[in-house]
């Protein structure tokens, strides 16, 4: 849009309960301005003291993101990037530990000398400098920032976030910034209805911090009613037509098109005062109907030591339904647990499937059940595709039963082992700090020509996102490649194998790095894309 139109904000809260879906709402906020020509960008505000989640366990806090520039983030900035194909980084996530960290840096520095460092003004100060510091988009001013504040209200933790986020309207003019509040409507079944009080805390709770809701995204199992509406409005002091319905959906990519249609697009525009187009919502459309009408049906197995948390591998899931759409099938994912398969065989849970995927991980539990997986998909020619860990299984499954090295194994879960396959780089042998310091986000790979790699990138060089600190030992690629696997990409810069595949196999690709953080609902990843595509054959073939 026009450069003379002054950035907007949106702030994104939630109350009651956490996990309603801050980060899908946000992102879907953000698909529906993007889709009327705006510029917007996404940042996600998390309460945390840790200075990332890099170090936390995804049982914690879900899958760790990353970004191109190498920012371990939370995962809500995946589907920022999922809903509007555009690149996060270092910016768009801000911890309570990164924000106390600059403010004691400056204060160790002298910047405050003779003044007490105190949560207000100098923590507020400097949530209100990451929100402003949002960057533009292609080099175009950001027309709307929009900044979702992790936890919910009442949470001690957020309470900084919120007085900066009172005070930024201030600086702003109200005009300028507006609050979008998500909060629970829950039905209670021995009542036979749904209950507004939740909401009215909440909203209570916010309004005595300072903050006075413009619009309520009401999650509930179902639509509200006109009387329900009516009520929340007049004790939430809203107007009636910005109490807009969240229910649940078949697919989160049908929340775009449901706040649409509940007018929401139209409230901020006329809120914020935006020069906009209306909204062209076609693609949105088309990858919803696909979606919800598939031709077919698979089912693929993911075997790894977190499937009893999904969010360990939301980026995952959300490949395989854009992978789904573009071969107009929907990909049912069957959830085996890696250390369920250790010392038995991989038939009883991989006999039934069109396709197995390891995932990374981190440690050794499970590791040998995932080793036998890899095995059994090799062996019964059952698509497989490894990321960055399942790459590594892969190496030491062709290495212990074709190469015939016996005891190959990883340096991660053996100290000293009898072909170390799998080791450490030698610069990340001298580094012992925890946080930050694996071999992170965007790398280049060059692919081999005429490689099942090639054929599917269509390019000789590409760049992919890394979370990792061991990779296949050098020393072993000549003994690998004459026992026929193919390493079809490679790290130009630090000669390091990031693509291997099997002729002899009807689709067995593994790769170092994490290809699903680059898939877009509207723009699906190859990988992904042609991984599904030979599942749907080899079902075809066999059923």
């Amino acid at each position: 849009m026009s450069n003379e139109q002054q950035t907007k904000f949106i702030i994104v809260t939630g109350g009651v309960v956490s996990s309603l879906g801050k980060g899908v709402a946000s992102a879907a906020v953000g698909a529906i301005l993007q889709a009327r020509g705006l510029n917007v960008n996404i940042l996600k505000m998390d309460p945390y003291i840790n200075i990332d989640p890099g170090t936390l366990s995804p049982y914690q806090h879900g899958e760790v993101y990353v970004t191109d520039d190498g920012t371990e983030t939370d995962l809500d900035l995946g589907h920022y990037e999922r809903f509007l194909n555009q690149n996060t980084s270092k910016k768009s996530n801000a911890t309570t530990g990164q924000i106390y960290y600059m403010v004691i840096k400056r204060e160790r520095n002298g910047d405050y000398l003779g003044k007490t460092v105190q949560v207000i003004p100098h923590i507020t100060d400097e949530i209100k400098r990451r929100i402003l510091d949002v960057p533009g988009i292609n080099g175009e001013q950001t027309d709307v920032v929009i900044t979702e504040v992790g936890g919910t209200v009442g949470d001690i933790e957020s309470l900084p976030f919120l007085e900066a986020i009172r005070q930024l309207r201030l600086d702003v003019g109200a005009n300028n910034l507006i609050n979008i509040h998500l909060t629970l409507v829950p039905y209670i079944k021995a009542a036979g209805e749904l209950k507004t009080k939740p909401t009215q805390h909440s909203v209570m709770k916010l309004r005595e911090i300072g903050i006075q809701p413009d619009i309520l995204l009401c999650r509930a199992d179902r639509k509200l009613n006109m009387e329900l509406k009516r009520k929340i409005a007049l004790f939430c002091n809203v107007p009636i037509d910005a109490v807009i319905d969240a229910p649940d959906v078949p697919t989160i990519y049908e929340i775009p098109l449901m706040f649409h249609e509940g007018g929401l697009d139209e409230i901020i525009v006329d809120k914020l005062q935006l020069k906009c187009k209306k909204p062209d919502l076609k693609g949105w459309e088309n990858f919803v109907q696909k979606c919800k009408n598939p031709q077919s049906e698979i089912t693929i197995a993911v075997c790894g030591k977190y499937v009893h948390l999904h969010d360990s591998y939301k980026s995952i899931i959300e490949a395989f339904a854009h992978a789904g759409v573009a071969n107009n099938t929907r990909v049912t994912l069957k959830w085996v647990d890696s250390e369920s398969l250790e010392g038995q065989d991989s038939e009883t849970a991989l006999s039934d499937v069109c396709g197995l995927l390891i995932p990374g991980g981190f440690g050794s539990r499970g590791i040998e059940g995932k080793i036998n997986a890899v095995r059994y998909a090799r062996k019964n020619q059952i698509p497989f595709f490894g990321i960055c860990l399942g790459l590594q299984c892969a190496v030491i499954d062709f290495s212990r039963e074709v190469c015939g090295l016996a005891g190959a194994n990883s340096t991660e879960f053996n100290e000293s082992p009898s072909h170390p396959v799998i080791d450490l780089m030698e610069e990340q042998k001298r580094i012992k700090a925890k946080g930050g310091t694996m071999r992170l986000g965007a790398q280049p790979c060059v692919i081999k020509k005429g490689t099942r790699a090639h054929q599917i990138y269509g390019a000789d060089r590409i760049s992919e996102r890394h979370r990792h600190r061991l990779e296949v030992n050098n020393k072993y690629r000549e003994i690998l490649e004459q026992h026929g696997m193919i390493i079809s990409g490679v790290n130009p810069e630090l000669d390091l194998v990031e693509i291997i595949e099997l002729n002899d196999h009807p689709w067995f690709v593994a790769v170092q790095f994490h290809p699903e953080l680059k898939s877009r609902a509207l723009n699906v990843h190859p990988l992904f894309k042609e991984f599904v595509a030979a599942a749907l054959k080899f079902n075809k073939k066999n059923n």
